[in-house]
């Protein structure tokens, strides 16, 4: 199978955008057309997870009904009217010899996925891959499987119907394990190997894969309330960040508030935040004002809950908030809601994360809020790509030289 992605990756790295928009045009509308199919075959798999005990996150991250299959459909649509990268220059000059050089933008080749209880990221993925001009092969795990092989099948046979090798997305869940391992294991027919899941399943891949990785990374995401911050912005921003759909990885995982603003802001908070159904882990300084609250431990800073679960703890300043972030982060996104202009940009430039954000939600960290109709997941690392990665970040570059007989002297 490995074989034949290296085989396909080189036919679509020729083709035309006109021929790669067409099979994205034909995924889409095979989705629109196969909600039923998908559905019921998705039905099967959360009823096998919910009797595995997968989490209340997990099984959310794992649902595909009607209206998610729909805007996974309109995000293939979204890739389609993108400009194609492949091919793009990224700069050039000519030399004092005449000689001109130009770097262009270049598929991988192959792309290998390694993740878990996602099926939309199987769509995500074979559309980004095939518009950037790579191979899919594609491990999603045994919690998806049924709902991963109807979206392969429809993904294919859009493929085929193109006039594109159907070898250009694949699947190893029938390997199992030992097919991920094959995976990992696959240096020089695998170009780039990308994890997206557990913090567990991103170190199992890091730690055994031959394959050189993308690291995409845990949200430990942080909020810091300053002491100047606006009432409802916090309340609001703070709620969307947790509730809006707790189980992704762009949720807020802690807030942190300013001391001067603890007493005038985290009533109103974490009142809204308690009439959602979340429960509070707070410090001391928390647990007096909102008595409700659950004692935080070192362990609840570094945790990545999934779930409507918040920490919360009040910091002397600025300084001491950036500290907390740099001791327990895990570099996705962190947030600051304030009034004052320099520490919003202290903020800015002080937090090493792959998203910083003044005064709005965490939760638009995401491919598809920036524009890029989906993401192959989000880079916590900072080694070529770092965020969102879209289209650009599927794609290697190489230099072009163009001579008239010129030598070197």
């Amino acid at each position: 199978m490995l074989v034949a992605a290296r085989t396909a990756s080189l036919a679509l790295a020729s083709a035309p955008t006109r021929l790669k928009n067409t099979a994205l045009q034909g995924i889409a509308v095979a989705l629109r057309e196969n909600v039923a199919q998908i559905v019921a075959a998705n039905a099967l798999d959360l009823a096998a997870g919910a009797e595995n005990g997968l989490t209340a996150g997990l099984l959310d991250r794992l649902r595909l009904d009607e209206a998610r299959i729909r805007s996974l459909a309109d995000a293939v649509d979204e890739i389609e009217a993108l400009t194609d990268p492949v091919g793009q220059v990224v700069r050039g000059s000519s030399l004092a010899n005449g000689v001109k050089i130009s770097q262009i933008r270049v598929p991988f080749g192959v792309v290998g996925v390694i993740y878990e209880a996602r099926p939309n990221v199987t769509v995500d993925i074979a559309a980004l891959a095939l518009k950037s001009g790579n191979a899919a092969v594609l491990r999603g795990g045994s919690a998806a499987e049924n709902s991963n092989r109807v979206l392969v099948g429809l993904i294919h046979e859009a493929l085929v119907a193109a006039g594109l090798p159907g070898e250009c997305v694949q699947t190893i869940d029938p390997f199992g394990r030992a097919g991920a391992t094959a995976l990992m294991q696959a240096r020089g027919l695998v170009d780039v190997l990308i994890p997206r899941g557990s913090a567990g399943l991103i170190q199992a891949v890091v730690t055994e894969s031959t394959v050189p990785v993308i690291e995409t990374g845990a949200g430990v995401v942080h909020i810091f309330l300053d002491a100047s911050a606006n009432e409802q912005w916090a309340a609001d921003i703070v709620h969307n960040a947790k509730v809006q759909r707790p189980s992704v990885c762009n949720a807020v995982e802690t807030v942190l508030v300013h001391e001067q603003a603890a007493a005038r802001v985290l009533p109103g908070v974490l009142a809204k935040l308690a009439g959602a159904g979340v429960t509070i882990h707070g410090d001391a300084a928390v647990r007096a004002l909102y008595p409700a609250a659950v004692p935080a431990t070192d362990e609840d800073w570094a945790t990545e809950y999934m779930s409507l679960d918040l920490s919360v703890k009040v910091v002397a300043d600025l300084d001491a908030a950036i500290a907390h972030i740099r001791r327990y982060s895990t570099g996705h996104t962190e947030s600051i809601i304030t009034n004052d202009i320099v520490n919003a940009e202290r903020f800015l430039n002080e937090v090493d994360s792959a998203a910083v954000m003044v005064n709005a939600s965490t939760r638009f960290t995401d491919g598809g809020e920036f524009g890029f109709g989906a993401e192959v997941g989000i880079s916590t690392q900072k080694l070529h790509a770092r965020g969102p990665m879209g289209l650009p970040e599927l794609t290697s570059t190489k230099w072009i030289v163009r001579g008239t007989g010129q030598i070197r002297d």
